[in-house]
């Protein structure tokens, strides 16, 4: 299968009665079955504190590794346009397959802005590159760079971002998405301030998380046994 192939999804439903997709050929889906949009908000925004950011800087840098459906990031905006109308949000995506973001349109969570992101489309391609896709919507832009995030996360710059919603399958599934050099890559753009979040708490993720330079301690408990992960970087 090459890098780009279309992935087989399935539309399922989550216990909080939103929508997201089963990718079959990697055999695990976008969200947690306990509730897409519940988890958004409480494994990745809450985590975040984006609405605190909203509120206190007025300007937000969030980088969405593996955007999907997009439900986090625009989660985050929800919050902080509702905390503070005029904050100023640029969010990043990072995803593989663009055949998940072509779906977008078809899903309604409850997500306030969600509906902006029903806008979004390419704006850069190129032939034999799957490009980048985005929009532009007054205080906020967001844009999803396409391809391998092992290779893209080296576009983007050094001391960058507020916020990490680190939501790649699992790590038994696709161990090389959760690699010391990848965590090494999130600590380069991360800010001294910023956070990362993310629903896993596996021993070897934790220990890749340390040896990287990331601090970590306890995320929040939402629909798992165990705890999600929070991370900042060494100062």
């Amino acid at each position: 299968m090459s890098e780009y192939a279309q992935n087989m999804l399935k539309k399922i439903l989550t216990a909080d009665n939103t929508e997201s997709f089963l990718n079959e050929t990697v055999g695990e889906s976008y969200h947690s079955y306990s509730g897409a949009v519940e988890e958004a908000l409480k494994k990745y925004a809450i985590p975040c504190k984006i609405r605190e950011l909203a509120k206190e800087q007025g300007k937000i840098r969030i980088l969405d590794f593996c955007f999907g459906l997009g439900y986090n990031s625009a989660m985050a905006i929800s919050v902080a346009l509702q905390e503070n109308p005029d904050c100023e949000i640029e969010v990043v995506g990072l995803e593989n397959d663009v055949e998940i973001i072509k779906r977008i349109p078809e899903v309604n969570p409850p997500i306030p802005y969600y509906q902006n992101y029903k806008r979004i489309q390419p704006i850069h391609q190129e032939k034999n590159h799957p490009g980048s896709w985005g929009l532009s919507d007054g205080t906020v832009s967001v844009k999803v760079l396409l391809g391998d995030a092992r290779e893209t996360v080296k576009q983007l710059p050094a001391d960058y971002f507020d916020a990490i919603f680190y939501d790649p399958f699992s790590p038994k599934t696709m161990p090389e998405l959760w690699s010391m050099e990848l965590f090494q890559e999130m600590a380069r753009v991360m800010k001294s301030s910023a956070l990362l979040a993310t629903y896993s708490c596996a021993r070897t993720v934790r220990e890749n998380m340390s040896k990287a330079g990331l601090l970590y301690d306890e995320g929040p408990i939402v629909g798992r046994r165990g705890p999600g992960t929070v991370a900042t970087k060494w100062v």
